[in-house]
């Protein structure tokens, strides 16, 4: 039976199957909205998106990119690789130097830990299984600091120190299972080194710049900001069509009931599947409205454009302190991990491993959203 589908399935030509799923798509929401007020809707949210959302988080990610940046230039990451190096073996299951990874994906984005595991240096430290589960590890650190501003931006302070804990518990899970799996088929990379340790030099000493201690205050805060802008230019294809079809999935039609074609409306599907399974998401991570599934759907693809919808869902009143320390932890997580995991793994030359590499962080992204709302919950009754 299975043969005789595949073959079915083979048989089409893809542009078909995408035709029909994009029309599908359409199809439906349009019979409920109007064809007009559809497109309008779509044109006018993602224009609201861009000037109140995009360049909202791309300011932040100047503000923390320009951070991110002193904090290399005066030794700071090298201090916090220090305190957290003790923490890698008995947690991780990792060298010492992967807490550098951890630190630079936090105050950038997952593709740090790669060009890190490229340089030989680093690389050197690893054993094989070790080395590829760095695309999790990395990825659970992932715009760290963006997600935590931006949840204290929007009034909240323990929540999101909640959720940045669970986001480490995920982590944890994710970055162990996948080495389990990467053993499970390649048992000889338990002891296969990634590069000969001769490549490892010695620690590299902190070597004072000829510039005055102005001027390299003035050039880190302005490369920094630069790269920041880099992000924030990068994050705005996710939003804009992520956000913009997630909300058209999750929010209704005007206060009047009509559809007038406004920014942020839409058909409300998302939110009558999480009303089906409202028990499962309760239970787990104390959601008190099915539209809030929207944010770790979205989370999958791009965390920037899952933060998009968070002053909406705070203007709805669906947002309370566990939602954000949930969100926090699944958002950093996962932290668009679909969308990375594969070109992460490519470039590690290992792309074989995504499947297993996208299974075991998908289960740390969801123990990690439970962790912290567990944590969330005992907090509360201190």
């Amino acid at each position: 039976m299975k043969n005789i589908v595949r073959k079915f399935y083979k048989g089409i030509p893809s542009g078909i199957i995408c035709l029909a799923v994009v029309f599908g798509l359409f199809a439906y929401i349009g019979s409920i909205m109007g064809v007009p007020n559809m497109l309008n809707t779509i044109m006018n949210t993602a224009h609201d998106l861009l000037l109140n959302t995009v360049f909202y988080l791309m300011a932040i990610c100047v503000i923390t990119g320009a951070l991110g940046r002193v904090f290399v230039e005066f030794g700071v990451v090298r201090l916090l690789e220090k305190i957290l190096r003790p923490l890698m073996k008995p947690l991780f299951n990792l060298p010492g130097v992967a807490s550098l990874g951890a630190v630079l994906t936090f105050l950038s984005d997952n593709p740090a830990i790669i060009s890190l595991a490229q340089d030989k240096r680093f690389s050197s430290y690893f054993k094989k299984f070790q080395f590829i589960s760095l695309t999790n590890f990395g990825t659970a650190f992932g715009m760290g600091l963006l997600v935590i501003v931006f949840m204290v931006g929007q009034g909240f302070y323990a929540a999101p120190f909640i959720g940045l804990v669970g986001a480490v518990c995920g982590c944890i899970v994710s970055t162990r299972l996948m080495q389990r799996f990467i053993l499970k088929d390649f048992p000889e990379y338990a002891t296969e080194d990634v590069a000969d340790v001769k490549n490892r030099g010695q620690e590299e000493e902190e070597v004072e710049s000829d510039k005055s201690l102005f001027q390299r205050i003035l050039d880190s805060l302005l490369d920094g900001g630069r790269t920041g802008v880099d992000v924030g230019l990068a994050i705005i294809p996710g939003v804009l069509i992520i956000s913009t079809l997630v909300m058209l999935l999750t929010f209704g039609p005007s206060s009047s009931g009509d559809f007038t074609g406004a920014a942020y409306e839409g058909v409300e599907l998302l939110p009558w599947v999480g009303a089906k399974l409202g028990f499962v998401f309760e239970w787990l991570f104390g959601f008190t409205d099915p539209h809030l599934i929207a944010f770790p759907i979205t989370a999958l693809g791009a965390v920037g454009a899952a933060l998009s919808l968070i002053p909406n869902f705070i203007a709805s009143g669906w947002i309370d302190g566990n939602a954000i320390a949930v969100f926090t932890a699944i958002g950093m997580c996962w932290s668009g991990y679909l969308s990375t995991h594969t070109a992460m793994l490519d470039t590690l030359g290992y792309r074989q491993l995504t499947s297993k590499a996208i299974l075991a962080h998908t289960i740390g992204g969801l123990v990690a959203a439970i962790v912290a709302h567990w944590i969330y919950m005992i907090y509360m009754l201190l």
